[in-house]
């Protein structure tokens, strides 16, 4: 989901960077902030954060917040990639979300008063702003662009839950294996070749992503590979017949 552009395009870091610039520490200066809830935030406003916020750097597959615990506050992720995940009675993950820079995470929990019904676990190397529950809410109840954002995002993520049970139901697994990279495309992009997906994930994270089997994912994406719509080299994954995945995933119909 893409928010509506601001003048000052960047966010959140402080507290542990001390080995960081400090003119990187203002959520003003911010790259992220553009692709977030907060870019209509005034400079006031900002500032406010920065007195308050925190930041933490994770290594690759590292936790930011477990299923089951309180939220405190809200995350955003300033540099890195993150998957939001619930985890089964057999201890499968059921990846619910992927997301990226300016993204935040734990807000509806956070809302609701309720513990976090998934974990988050970074992809990458990553570094996740905290902003404490009593910043947020304060800024939420006197910034109604604020509000209205975090309106805007509920809806939005209400809406690709519900989709993503309509096609858990409803799609066979073929069309959802190439709707997964469709969505890891739309989400991360691709490298400067165009063509290669700009996010590694292991063959696990993908049939998580896609509610499948790991060996059933695997027999997929080397079908696709025999008929030259995607190559595979290691974990990257690059798509080289972009109709014919759309076809797969039954886009055009």
């Amino acid at each position: 989901m893409r928010y509506k552009s601001c003048p000052d395009l960047r966010c959140m870091l402080k507290k542990h960077a001390i080995h960081l610039n400090p003119a990187s520490a203002s959520c003003a200066v911010c790259a992220s902030r553009g692709e977030s809830i907060f870019c209509a935030l005034k400079h006031k406003e900002l500032q406010e954060i920065d007195l308050e916020k925190g930041f933490n750097q994770y290594e690759r597959n590292q936790k930011i917040f477990q299923e089951g615990n309180r939220p405190l506050g809200l995350y955003c992720i300033y540099k890195g990639r993150v998957k939001v995940y619930k985890s089964g009675f057999n201890g499968k993950e059921q990846i619910i979300r992927l997301a990226k820079e300016g993204d935040v995470l734990g807000y509806q929990s956070l809302i609701s008063g309720e513990n976090y019904i998934a974990s988050a676990e970074t992809l990458t190397e990553s570094t996740v702003c905290f902003i404490p529950r009593n910043i947020f809410f304060a800024l939420l109840h006197k910034n109604e662009d604020l509000l209205l954002q975090v309106m805007q995002l509920l809806s939005h993520d209400l809406k690709i839950a519900e989709n993503k049970v309509a096609t858990l139901s409803q799609k066979p697994v073929r069309e959802r294996v190439a709707e997964t990279l469709l969505l890891l495309k739309e989400t991360y992009g691709l490298d400067d070749d165009q063509a290669t997906l700009s996010v590694v994930l292991t063959r696990e994270d993908l049939a998580n992503i896609t509610g499948t089997a790991t060996e059933t994912l695997i027999r997929i994406l080397s079908e696709f590979r025999l008929h030259h719509i995607i190559e595979l080299s290691g974990k990257k994954i690059k798509i080289l017949d972009m109709e014919a995945l759309l076809n797969a995933a039954a886009v055009n119909d």
